[in-house]
C-alpha cells in the first residue's frame, strides 16, 4: 500500500573534504548532520582515479566508541591494527572493525593497476552499554557476499541484512544494522521492506533514479546546493545522500532511461548523547577527556 510507502525527508550532496595524511575525499555525512542519522555518525566517498588524492592515507590513529566499516569496490586498501591483524581489503571486500575500548590502526589506499581507488566508509555509533565491549575485527571477502538477483531485475550485495531468507556474512550487531549495495536496471522499480522504526538512508554512487512516488524536488529539504542553482530536480544522482522519514515500512525506488547503483542503509537508533571529537565517539565529554588522556599516557589500548 502507498500509505506504508517511505517519503523523503531530507537530501545531502556530498562535499570535498581532507581528511588523514591529506587523502582528498567527499563527505556524504558527518558531524554536522549528527543525530539526524543515528546511529550512523558519517559516511566517507573515497572515489578518484588519481593516486595523488589518496596515496597519503590514513597513517595510525586511534577509535572508540563506534564501528567502522569500509567498503573497496576498486584497488586495494592496506590495512593493520593493535590487535596484530594485517592484510590487503581488495574489490568487493569489506571490513567490519568494532573499536569498542579502543584500537589504533591504520588504513593506506593504494589503488589498482589503473591507478583507480573506489570505495566508502561508514562509522555506526555504539550504545553505552557496548562502547567498552572489547574491539573486534571482521574480514569479509567478495566471494563470501550474497549476490541477489530480484524478480524486478535488480541486483543486491547482502553485506549484512537478510532478504528472501538470504543473510549476509556480516551478523551480531548491536545496532542490527543492514548494508546493502543494490544496481537496478533502466526502467524498473525496486521496493524493500524497512523497520519503521529505523533510520534509513541510501547513496547514490552511479546512475540516477526516483526515490519516493512524489517525485516532487519541493517535498523535502535539500543540503549542499549553491544559491544559483536554479533548476531543481526530482531525481537522486551520483553523490547523493537520501535520508528517509520515518514510520513506513517499505522504500520503493524507481529508474527512467537510466540505471542506477545505490547502497542501502539501515539502523535502530540508539537516542543517546554524543560527544564527539575526531576519532573518537562516546556519550560525555568526560569521557572524552579520559579516552584523550589514556591515548596519551599509553594505556587507550584494553586488548591487544
Amino acid at each position: 500500500m502507498v500509505d506504508n510507502l517511505r517519503t523523503i525527508k531530507m537530501i545531502w550532496k556530498s562535499e570535498p573534504v581532507v581528511e588523514g595524511a591529506g587523502v582528498k575525499l567527499k563527505r556524504a555525512f558527518g558531524f554536522h548532520e549528527i543525530p539526524l542519522l543515528d546511529p550512523f555518525l558519517l559516511l566517507d566517498d573515497f572515489r578518484s582515479e588519481n593516486p595523488a588524492d589518496y596515496k597519503a592515507g590514513f597513517p595510525w590513529h586511534p577509535h572508540r566508541g563506534i564501528e567502522t566499516i569500509t567498503y573497496v569496490l576498486e584497488g586495494d586498501v592496506e590495512h593493520g591494527d593493535s590487535m596484530g591483524n594485517r592484510g590487503d581489503i581488495s574489490s568487493g571486500d569489506v571490513q567490519w572493525m568494532t573499536a569498542g575500548s579502543g584500537i589504533i590502526h591504520q588504513e593506506m589506499p593504494k589503488g589498482n593497476h589503473k591507478g583507480e581507488m573506489l570505495g566508502f566508509q561508514l562509522w555506526a555509533n555504539l550504545p553505552a552499554k557496548s562502547k567498552m565491549m572489547n574491539p573486534r575485527y571482521r574480514e569479509i571477502k567478495k566471494q563470501s557476499i550474497p549476490l541477489l538477483s530480484t524478480d524486478c531485475g535488480a541486483k543486491v550485495r547482502i553485506i549484512c541484512g537478510e532478504i528472501q531468507g538470504i543473510k549476509g556474512p556480516v551478523q551480531d550487531i548491536v545496532t542490527h544494522p543492514e548494508y546493502l549495495d543494490i544496481e537496478i536496471p533502466a526502467g524498473k522499480t525496486f521496493t524493500h521492506i524497512v523497520p519503521k522504526d529505523y533510520t534509513v538512508l541510501a547513496y547514490v554512487i552511479d546512475g540516477e533514479a526516483y526515490f519516493d512516488p512524489a517525485r516532487s524536488p519541493f517535498s523535502h529539504e535539500v543540503m549542499g546546493i549553491n544559491y544559483f542553482d536554479m533548476k531543481p530536480h526530482c531525481f537522486c544522482d551520483n553523490g547523493n545522500l537520501v535520508l528517509y522519514e520515518k514510520g513506513g515500512s517499505k522504500i520503493m525506488v524507481t529508474t527512467d532511461k537510466h540505471s542506477v547503483r545505490f547502497l542501502l542503509v539501515t539502523g535502530k537508533p540508539l537516542g543517546e548523547p554524543i560527544a564527539w571529537y575526531g576519532p573518537i565517539v562516546m556519550n560525555t565529554k568526560e569521557e572524552l577527556r579520559q579516552a584523550f588522556q589514556e591515548y596519551e599516557d599509553g594505556s587507550f589500548v584494553k586488548h591487544r
